[in-house]
């Protein structure tokens, strides 16, 4: 496999942009793009703000939330994680809001794991991945949105399990438990 030197630059060029509509939580553009090869086309980009998933670990345990993902039309579990209404400088107030959000819990230590793209292919989105330890109970504080969030803790043997059947199919959650098993592997 032969990368793309870097140096290149980018292969695709912006000749217009414009915006097509915003809420408090996205902005969606489209963009008329020139690629590299000569051939006009159209690019439509999601630009939302970053976003942080948490990897709550304690004892042996991971949380998960469950809760209905509306585009999908299903329950499903997943890490905590989400993102606010506005632009972010630092990604660790966000990640300890989002876990007493969603979980009612605080974590004594927060350990950054790395910076994920959300679905690059159409989308302007980082997420920030935090490893959440010494955790202790403070109560949920939850948007509209989260009204049928429950609250799970599992083994970590099951919470892998999990991933491998399928019962939990989020690239966010998986993508975070391979940060961490490298940051994990690296430590000893």
């Amino acid at each position: 496999m032969n990368p793309v030197p870097a140096d290149e630059g980018p292969s695709i060029t912006t000749l217009s942009s414009r915006e097509i509509y915003r809420n408090h939580w996205l902005r969606l553009r489209e963009d008329e793009i020139l690629r590299s090869n000569g051939h006009k086309g159209i690019y439509s980009v999601i630009e939302k703000h970053d976003c942080a998933v948490i990897l709550p670990l304690e004892n042996g345990r991971v949380w998960l939330v469950e809760q209905f993902r509306y585009t999908i039309q299903e329950r499903a579990l997943e890490l905590p994680q989400g993102g606010w209404e506005m632009e972010v400088d630092k990604p660790e107030e966000l990640a300890r809001g989002e876990l007493k959000e969603e979980l009612g819990l605080e974590a004594a230590e927060m350990t950054y794991l790395g910076t994920l793209w959300i679905a690059y292919g159409f989308t302007r989105q980082k997420q920030h991945v935090y490893l959440a330890t010494g955790l202790s109970p403070t109560g949920t504080d939850r948007d509209d949105e989260e009204h049928d969030l429950v609250i799970h803790s599992v083994p970590v043997e099951e919470f892998e399990q999990m991933m491998l059947t399928g019962a939990i199919r989020d690239a966010s959650t998986i993508a975070a438990w391979g940060l961490y098993q490298m940051w994990n592997a690296r430590r000893r």
